[in-house]
């Protein structure tokens, strides 16, 4: 396993740098997560990844139709808020692991 350093705390990471250990991830880690991905983190960002955190933790599988389900926000806004890989993106800021559904 290989280690990262974000907000002062170093934290186990995969080879595609998603946590090994949810239970590390903080606020401020997110921050420094988004941008190495050019993110910048609102307090819509904020209640996605706690909603994505939520959902892991439950052990629900995550998909763009959940989030559209999510009542937070629907996929076009979604979309705009993690542009590129939005489910591979907010689940790395989120600090969980990257969903089976994304290659």
């Amino acid at each position: 396993m290989a280690q990262k350093t974000y907000a002062g705390v170093t934290v186990e990471v995969n080879e595609e740098g998603y946590f090994t250990d949810p239970s590390q991830w903080t606020p401020e880690i997110a921050k420094e997560i988004a941008a190495e991905e050019g993110v910048e983190l609102t307090d819509k960002h904020f209640e996605m990844l706690e909603y994505l955190r939520n959902k892991f933790n439950s052990g629900d599988a995550l998909s763009i139709r959940g989030i559209n389900k999510s009542g937070i926000v629907d996929v076009k806004t979604f979309y705009g808020m993690f542009p590129g890989a939005p489910l591979k993106k907010s689940t790395k800021i989120a600090g969980i692991p990257k969903p089976s559904s994304c290659v």
